[in-house]
C-alpha cells in the first residue's frame, strides 16, 4: 500500500514540474520573446534589429508577419536580434523546426547564407541582401522610388535651397536610399543643397535630435530620416525648429511631432505572405525578389493636413513621376549591394 505522504510528494512534483514547463522561454524564444502560436504546423519566425513597436521599419515586418499569421494559419515568433546574436537565433529556430525564418534587415544576409547550409529543412529570407543559396532569398524592398519622390517635394517646396538627410546605421540600403532622394530632389531643382549625416546607431534618439538640428543649423527646411527607432529625435527637432519632416519605412504621417509632410512607406505584407506562401507549398526559390510600386509594396503618402499647403503644381509633378515609375518609363537609380 502506497503512503499518503509519497502520493502528496508525486502529486507536488508533478505540479511544479508544469509550472516550470509553462513559464521558462523555449528554445526558440530564449529571450523571452514575443510568440504568437496557434494550432496549425506552419511555422513562421521574424528577426528584427530593433523593438517591432517602433511605429518604423522593425513594425512593418512585425505587422507583416501578423499577415502571415492570419492568412496561412501559421505559428509565428519574432525576437530582437543584432550583432553576435543573429547567427544563434537563426540557428535556434531551424533547430526548432521553422519553416521559415526572416531576419528583417541588410545585417541578416551574410549571417543567414552561412546558416542556411547547415539546415536546408528551413527556408530563409533576408531583407536587403544579395547572396542567396537553394532556402536563402532576399527581399529588395525598392524603397528608393519612394525617397525619390520625396525629394522631389522637397525640392520644389523648399525656400532656402537646402535640404537634408539623417541616417542611424550607414550600410548600403540606407545609403541607396539617400542616393534616391538626392536624384529626386536634383531632377526637381539642380541648384538644391543635399546634406547628408549619420549618427551610427538607430536607437539612440537623442543623437538623431543632434544631427538634426545641425542640419537646420545650415537652413535645411525639410529632413528625411532613416533612423529607424531614432525617428523621433529628428521629429522632434524639426518640431522645434518649425521645419518639415517626411516619414519613411511606414506611414508616419500621424506622428505627434505634427510635422511629417509625407512618408516614403513600405508596405510588407503582400510580400511576406507571398514568401509564406511558397514556403508552404513548396515551392521558394532562392532568389533577389526586386518589389516596388507597380505591386503596391512601395508607396508615397501625402499627409491630408497639410494638402492646402502644397503647391497644385508640386502635387502634379509628383504624381506624374510617380505614374512613370509604376509603368516603367522613370527608373529611380539604386545601388548594388
Amino acid at each position: 500500500m502506497k503512503s499518503p505522504f509519497l502520493i502528496g510528494s508525486i502529486a507536488a512534483l508533478v505540479l511544479l514540474s508544469g509550472c516550470l514547463s509553462n513559464s521558462s522561454p523555449s528554445a526558440a524564444n530564449p529571450k523571452g520573446s514575443s510568440s504568437s502560436k496557434q494550432s496549425g504546423s506552419f511555422k513562421v519566425a521574424l528577426l528584427t534589429l530593433g523593438p517591432v513597436d517602433d511605429a518604423g521599419w522593425n513594425a512593418l515586418a512585425y505587422n507583416g508577419l501578423q499577415a502571415v499569421k492570419t492568412k496561412l494559419d501559421a505559428q509565428v515568433n519574432n525576437q530582437v536580434a543584432s550583432g553576435t546574436q543573429i547567427k544563434d537565433a537563426l540557428r535556434s529556430y531551424a533547430q526548432q523546426g521553422y519553416n521559415l525564418v526572416i531576419g528583417h534587415g541588410y545585417e541578416y544576409n551574410a549571417p543567414a547564407f552561412d546558416v542556411a547550409k547547415n539546415f536546408p529543412k528551413t527556408d530563409f529570407v533576408t531583407s536587403s541582401g544579395s547572396q542567396t543559396a537553394p532556402n536563402l532569398a532576399t527581399f529588395r524592398f525598392y524603397l528608393e522610388q519612394g525617397f525619390y519622390l520625396a525629394g522631389m517635394m522637397a525640392a520644389e517646396m523648399s525656400k532656402t535651397g537646402v535640404i537634408a538627410q539623417v541616417g542611424g546605421d550607414k550600410v548600403p540600403p540606407i545609403a541607396s536610399t539617400f542616393d534616391a532622394f538626392e536624384a529626386g530632389a536634383k531632377a526637381a531643382n539642380p541648384k538644391i543643397k543635399v546634406l547628408t549625416v549619420y549618427t551610427g546607431n538607430g536607437n539612440d534618439v537623442a543623437a538623431a535630435k543632434r544631427a538634426t538640428e545641425s542640419v537646420i543649423a545650415q537652413h535645411a527646411d525639410f529632413v528625411i530620416h532613416q533612423a529607424d527607432n531614432a525617428a523621433q529625435g529628428v521629429f522632434d527637432a524639426c518640431k522645434e525648429h518649425h521645419v518639415f519632416a517626411f516619414g519613411a519605412n511606414a506611414n508616419q504621417n500621424d506622428n505627434q511631432s505634427g510635422v511629417v509632410i509625407a512618408s516614403a512607406v513600405i508596405n510588407a505584407d503582400p510580400a511576406f505572405v507571398a514568401v509564406a506562401q511558397d514556403v508552404k507549398d513548396g515551392t521558394f526559390k532562392g532568389s533577389v525578389r526586386l518589389v516596388g510600386m507597380d505591386t503596391g509594396a512601395i508607396e508615397f503618402d501625402i499627409n491630408p493636413k497639410f494638402q492646402a499647403q502644397i503647391p497644385a503644381k508640386v502635387v502634379a509633378s509628383i504624381q506624374a513621376a510617380e505614374a512613370a515609375i509604376k509603368s516603367g518609363k522613370l527608373v529611380v537609380p539604386k545601388l548594388n549591394f
